[in-house]
Parts: structure tokens; sequence; C-alpha cells
């Protein structure tokens, strides 16, 4: 069982920047396959980042170049970078845990309550 809490969201205007965090309880950490995902007003969660155990990476199409995940085992965190924000970026960001795969929705287990960040234009 893992429990994960996010902050880092809020208000900016399009071109700043935002860190978003996502701190886990429990253990194994270093297991799983982490992942971001952004919900939109009326719209799906989607998975716009992901970090595996042994650190790959992915991202969104629509984030690639702007956005940065990481992690770091040894604070049982993972984050997630946004630079050069859009309007379009606004949303509700999830955290998640992945005990399987990593690319899809249906592979996380675990879910954070989200931050919101709202990006101003």
């Amino acid at each position: 069982q893992v429990q994960l809490a996010e902050s880092g969201g809020g208000l900016v205007q399009a071109g700043d920047s935002l860190r978003l965090t996502c701190a886990a309880s429990g253990h194994f950490f270093s297991s799983y396959n982490m992942g971001w995902f952004r919900q939109g007003p009326g719209e799906e969660r989607r998975l716009i980042s992901a970090i595996s155990r042994n650190n790959s990476t992915l991202y969104a199409d629509h984030v690639k170049g702007r956005f940065i995940i990481s992690r770091d085992n040894a604070k049982n965190t993972v984050y997630l970078q946004m630079n050069s924000l859009k309007s379009e970026d606004t949303g509700n960001y999830y955290c998640a845990a992945a005990r399987g795969g990593w690319a899809r929705n249906y592979d996380y287990d675990f879910w954070g309550q989200g931050t919101q960040v709202t990006v101003s234009s």
C-alpha cells in the first residue's frame, strides 16, 4: 500500500514555471513506476509523464521539451518540473503509483488527491 500527497500547484501566468511534488508513504517506493496525470475541466484524466522504477521516462507529446519528471527514492518523492506553462496546461494534477506497467491509466494502483494548476493567459 502506498499513500500519495501532491503539492506545488497554484495560479501562474503563461510562460511561468511550477514544480509539483508527490510525497509517498509506505514501503518499497523504489519498486513502483510513478506517473503524473492531468484532468482538465470536463475532460478525462490523462497521463502526461511517467518515470519507471529504473528511471526511464515518458512524456505526452504536448509536454515534451517543457516538463521534466524525476524521482528521489531516498525521499520517497517524485517531481514534475513544468516550464513554459500554457493555458491548456490548466487542470488538476494527480500523482499515481503502479506496480506493473506504466503507460496506461489502468496500470496505476494508487492515487493522490490532486493539486490544482491554473495558468492564465
